[in-house]
């Protein structure tokens, strides 16, 4: 007769299974972050989550736009339009933009609403690799991605993941995608103008739009053009 294990071993195999499979998870998420700093990306997280939310909804006109583009057909003004809005600091930081984070911690403190303090890098791995909303565990798992990409990736390969993985419309994903939808022309051939309204719209692209653009987003897109020359262009981009 089979004598069954005791609970410290049942425990123990347990911990020695939960231990491989965390050694598993770890290598094969490095191994997928390193392919990907090679390989066209052309879904996301985000995207796969769209695009079941519209299936469940029954919303039968859905149609997910998304063309993958390298950073060097894009027009210059947009990267740097995305890093005026989104992360001024971001040839400069690890992933994590610490005096944000205690900007926000302290506004918060005093009351203030809460806002974000995300950088281009954590935008990257929230987008790609998890799911929209908010939880601790998702928040664990945007860090654990930053810190991979970051580590792994050039500054120039995530914002060029970024801009073919943001979303500027409900469906609208990618400077590609975008430049078509909204101007009627390639990414390379994005102005100025055309660009910070496209990086006037990311911190709500359902509320905001690129073609019926609000008083708002026209000022935020006035305002991204003066920040883009304030930081000297697209060559304070090339620091990388």
């Amino acid at each position: 007769m089979a004598v069954r294990p005791g609970k410290r071993g049942v425990l123990r195999w347990l911990w020695r299974w939960a231990l491989r499979f965390a050694l598993a998870w770890v290598l094969g998420t490095v191994l997928f972050v390193l392919l990907l700093r090679f390989v066209p990306v052309g879904y996301s997280g985000f995207m796969l989550q769209r695009q079941i939310s519209a299936w469940l909804d029954g919303e039968r006109d859905f149609q997910l736009r998304q063309r993958w583009i390298p950073l060097r057909q894009v027009s210059s003004t947009l990267p740097i339009a995305l890093v005026a809005a989104e992360d001024q600091k971001f040839p400069l930081h690890y992933g994590f933009d610490v005096d944000a984070i205690r900007d926000a911690i302290e506004d918060a403190e005093d009351g203030e609403r809460l806002r974000g303090a995300s950088t281009i890098s954590q935008q990257t791995a929230k987008n790609l690799f998890l799911w929209n909303g908010r939880s601790y565990v998702r928040k664990g798992l945007e860090a654990y991605f930053t810190l991979l990409i970051e580590l792994c990736w050039s500054k120039q390969r995530i914002l060029e993941v970024y801009l073919n993985v943001a979303e500027f419309g409900d469906g609208v994903y990618g400077a590609a995608a975008a430049s078509e939808r909204y101007f009627h022309k390639t990414p390379g051939a994005l102005t100025a103008r055309d660009s910070a309204l496209l990086a006037a719209v990311l911190p709500n692209p359902r509320r905001f739009h690129v073609d019926k653009p609000s008083a708002y987003v026209q000022r935020r897109a006035a305002w991204i053009e003066r920040q883009a020359r304030q930081l000297g262009g697209p060559s304070y981009l090339r620091h990388d």
